[in-house]
């Protein structure tokens, strides 16, 4: 995908440098900037706080339904602020199933600066393009592919652990907030009988305009997240600008 690249939402910290509370307040509105909701950050300073969390935690906590809970907890999983685990010492839920338990990293100790996703990284971006450019056209564009495939699924398997049966309007929304998080600009829609992610920035730059096959990569990663999450794969339409479309989308 390509197209103007929107500023990160994330952005590095020095671990070795205390914060006061203004300015943890201030990085943890960069984190949730993308989302747009106060009740989301403050159920992630909550979850950042305690050693987990359940939906039916932060309902009680906040006095919200724990389908309202569940939706926020989820948003911040698929930006890749929490991470989703499902253990039996995690209480079970009304399906008799584990219920989900959403946590920060590990490494993320309550008094420890925040810690948050990288931006990319020019050099290793130009790193990649040269050396699918070194390939032939064909076996780099299979092979960019299969990698953001690998990805999106993993990607997948920490959203939802166990899981695998979402509607398809429900992975479609959960591959746009993850698409978020890693620099695309995304965003869920109806296009016709259709549905659509749609794509507004490119975490590859210029990059992908020079070396389109980049576009491969995230094609990759939807069709991934979409398999994980709907537990089975899903015919999937990808159109670039890098390539000359209109927009960077993917159409199912």
């Amino acid at each position: 995908m390509s197209g103007d690249e929107a500023p990160s939402p994330v952005a590095f910290l020095d671990p070795e440098r205390s914060v006061d509370s203004e300015e943890f307040g201030a990085m943890v509105a960069a984190v949730t900037a993308a989302f747009g909701d106060p009740t989301r950050r403050d159920i992630y300073l909550y979850a950042r706080s305690a050693k987990g969390v359940t939906a039916t935690e932060v309902a009680e906590r906040f006095a919200v339904h724990p389908n309202v809970a569940r939706h926020h907890l989820d948003k911040l999983a698929a930006g890749g602020y929490l991470e989703v685990t499902r253990a039996s010492e995690a209480g079970t839920g009304a399906t008799g199933r584990p219920s989900k338990h959403y946590r920060v990293s590990p490494s993320a100790a309550p008094d420890a600066p925040l810690a948050f996703p990288p931006r990319r990284d020019d050099l290793l971006v130009m790193l990649l393009a040269e050396a699918l450019r070194l390939l032939d056209p064909e076996r780099a564009e299979t092979m960019a592919e299969s990698v953001g495939e690998d990805y999106g699924r993993t990607l997948a398997s920490h959203l939802g652990p166990g899981e695998g049966q979402r509607s398809v309007q429900s992975a479609l929304n959960a591959v746009a907030d993850a698409l978020t998080a890693h620099g695309f600009a995304a965003h869920a829609e109806a296009r016709g009988a259709s549905l659509a992610v749609v794509a507004h920035s490119c975490p590859f730059g210029g990059a992908a305009t020079v070396h389109p096959v980049l576009c491969a990569v995230d094609r990759g990663m939807v069709r991934g997240m979409l398999a994980g999450l709907h537990g089975s794969p899903i015919p999937v339409t990808m159109s670039s600008r890098a390539r000359g479309d209109d927009s960077c989308a993917a159409v199912v």
